[in-house]
């Protein structure tokens, strides 16, 4: 089974019928069911804010969000997308810190959010859901250390190969090829540390030297061979 479905197959098993792990007091169900809520949200929609204390944990179950910080300058740096399976939060839960970054929906979301303690309980007694954790931190850690080394020793040109690599593996594509996310120009040149004018160039160039293919927002991968060699990725 899939990451994805085991987390997903866990919270929702504990969202619908917490009695079943046989862990909570009458009370503490009662409780349970007051705090715990589904969220629908539409693309922009806040889920958590940097520097919040966090009251609980978030599970996407339909959509794509994304994880980002603001700069001293004031320009929007994005770490990491999430998407369907993934859960926010639960880093600052563990590590009983502040939100050390926000969230925002790319597409329309339905999220399930679970509290603190209950999460926690959660994880005591399903071994499997706490052993995906610990592999989602340590994916999280490698995606991390991944855009510090392509920041640092990249050129753009390096950088915006990789990222739409890793995007496709990320996000899947649609029917027609495309990637699973509508970009503005904007959020591409903040994904990959550049000014706007920069990025709207060089996916102008990728388009012209038929690397990608451009429609809107959208954008399709055309030569995955040339794109890993350009941006000098490791499969």
């Amino acid at each position: 089974m899939s990451e994805f479905n085991e987390n997903v197959v866990s919270i929702k098993a504990m969202f619908d019928n917490p009695e079943s792990f046989g862990v909570f007091s009458k009370e503490e169900l009662l409780e349970f069911e007051q705090e715990k809520k589904i969220f629908n949200l539409k693309k922009g929609d806040e889920i958590i804010q940097e520097g919040n204390t966090p009251k609980g944990i978030y599970c996407v179950m339909k959509g794509t969000a994304k994880l980002f910080k603001i700069g001293f300058n004031g320009k929007e740096q994005i770490l990491r997308f999430i998407n369907e399976g993934d859960i926010i939060g639960y880093r600052s839960i563990l590590s009983q810190e502040v939100f050390g970054a926000s969230a925002t929906a790319m597409t329309p979301l339905e999220i399930y959010y679970i509290p603190e303690k209950f999460f926690l309980k959660l994880l005591e007694v399903n071994p499997k859901l706490a052993f995906n954790i610990l592999q989602r931190i340590a994916k999280d850690l490698g995606e991390y250390a991944r855009t510090i080394t392509y920041l640092a020793q990249k050129t753009v040109r390096e950088r915006l190969a990789e990222v739409l690599l890793l995007l496709e593996g990320k996000l899947g594509t649609d029917k027609d090829g495309f990637i699973h996310i509508s970009l503005t120009r904007e959020e591409m040149a903040n994904l990959i540390g550049t000014a706007t004018e920069s990025a709207i160039r060089l996916i102008s160039e990728f388009k012209t030297d038929e690397l990608i293919e451009v429609e809107g927002r959208k954008i399709k991968i055309l030569d995955h061979q040339k794109l890993t060699k350009l941006g000098h990725v490791i499969l």
